[in-house]
């Protein structure tokens, strides 16, 4: 769909999104009937942007320039480039929360495979960046399944259930937040850009 060099292009301005997403926390506003009272209110949601940015770049710049940009990105997380939450490092990979880093990869993908299956109306903008976002938690969910399995040394001391309720199901609704958010400024930017 798109020549090697505006892959190439959207790549990188992935891995950059992904990687300054990794640090900048998500913040939503008080609904606007209660600013009378208090004010308008900022408050955090939980999350950070970088699972914004991993469906941004497939909305954006398709199903191949999505994976390619978070191959980057764990690349250069696995070789010791603090680009990760805690660090970076090849033991990144016993840690619990690995998975969610592998999800980025087929989560973009699929991200970027329906973001251009149609025109780009907001509801499949929105569609494809759900799919994404469950193929992250699914890829996540299934990697901590293994590691308690296997019982890694980078397990930590919650029993599974736990580690599933904290990375998936407690950041799930900041991050369906971000997911509208990102499905809107995909829709505008696409529209601006023309295709």
């Amino acid at each position: 769909m798109f020549a090697a060099s505006n892959q190439l292009l959207w790549s990188m301005i992935g891995l950059l999104l992904t990687m300054g997403g990794t640090f900048l926390e998500a913040y939503g506003i008080a609904l606007p009937w209660n600013w009378s009272k208090q004010g308008i209110q900022i408050f955090s949601l939980g999350v950070t942007f970088q699972v914004g940015a991993v469906l941004l770049v497939g909305c954006l710049g398709g199903k191949s320039a999505g994976a390619l940009s978070q191959i980057a990105y764990l690349v250069m997380g696995l070789t010791l480039l603090p680009v990760f939450a805690d660090g970076g490092g090849i033991g990144y990979v016993k840690l619990s929360q690995f998975g969610y880093l592998l999800g980025f990869i087929p989560g973009a993908w699929i991200c970027g495979f329906f973001a251009f299956k149609a025109r780009p109306r907001l509801e499949t903008l929105a569609f494809s960046c759900i799919c994404g976002l469950l193929t992250v938690h699914l890829c996540g969910i299934t990697y901590l399944i293994i590691s308690y399995i296997f019982q890694w040394k980078g397990t930590e001391n919650l029993p599974l259930a736990q580690a599933i309720l904290k990375y998936s199901w407690f950041a799930l609704p900041g991050q369906l937040a971000v997911v509208c958010s990102i499905a809107l400024i995909a829709y505008v930017l696409r529209h601006l850009m023309f295709y």
